[in-house]
C-alpha cells in the first residue's frame, strides 16, 4: 500500500493515537464539494461534514457542518462567543488548520481557537470529514468526531 500525503498522514495518526475505528479512503475523482463527497462515499449528503474555517473576533473557529445545510454566520459567532464572524480567506484557513481549503480536516488544527459542530450531525451513525486533502475523507463515529476536535456542542446551520 503506498503511503498517505503528509496531510493525510496527520489526519490518520490522529486516529491511530486515539484507537478510533475509522475508515480513511481515498477517491481519485476527488470530493471537493459536499455534494461530490455523499456522491463519492455514497452516503446522504446530511452525513458529510463541512469544516469550515470562521474568523470570528480575528480568532479563527472551526465550524463542523452537515452537507445539505449552510453555516449560519451569526449563529457560529454566538456559539462561539463573539460579536462577529466571517469565512476565513484561503490563507486564513491554512495558516488556521494546516489543510488548503476542499481539504480541510477537522483535526489537528494547530492554530483553531475553538470547534464548534452542529448537533444535528450528532444523529448518525457514521459521519465523513475531509482528511487533509480534497481526494481523502475519513468516516467515523459523531461521537469520535466531537471527542477528537473537542467540540462544542450547538446550532450552527441557517434554519
Amino acid at each position: 500500500m503506498k503511503p498517505w500525503p503528509e496531510p493525510v498522514e496527520r489526519v490518520a495518526a490522529v486516529l491511530r493515537a486515539h484507537a478510533v475505528e475509522a475508515r480513511l479512503e481515498e477517491f481519485p475523482d476527488g470530493s471537493p464539494t459536499a455534494e461530490a463527497a455523499a456522491r463519492a462515499v455514497g452516503c446522504a449528503l446530511a452525513e458529510i461534514v463541512k469544516s469550515l474555517v470562521f474568523m470570528c473576533d480575528d480568532r479563527p473557529v472551526l465550524a463542523l457542518v452537515p452537507g445539505d445545510k449552510r453555516a449560519d454566520a451569526l449563529r457560529v459567532a454566538a456559539a462561539a462567543g463573539a460579536g462577529a464572524a466571517r469565512v476565513a480567506r484561503a490563507r486564513e484557513v491554512v495558516d488556521a488548520t494546516g489543510f488548503e481549503p476542499g481539504g480541510v480536516a477537522p483535526f489537528p488544527a494547530p492554530n483553531v481557537s475553538r470547534v464548534l459542530i452542529d448537533r444535528s450531525l450528532l444523529r448518525h451513525e457514521v459521519v465523513w470529514i475531509g482528511a487533509g486533502s480534497d481526494m481523502h475523507m475519513a468516516g467515523l463515529a459523531p461521537q469520535d468526531l466531537v471527542r477528537l476536535s473537542k467540540a462544542e456542542i450547538g446550532d450552527l446551520a441557517e434554519p
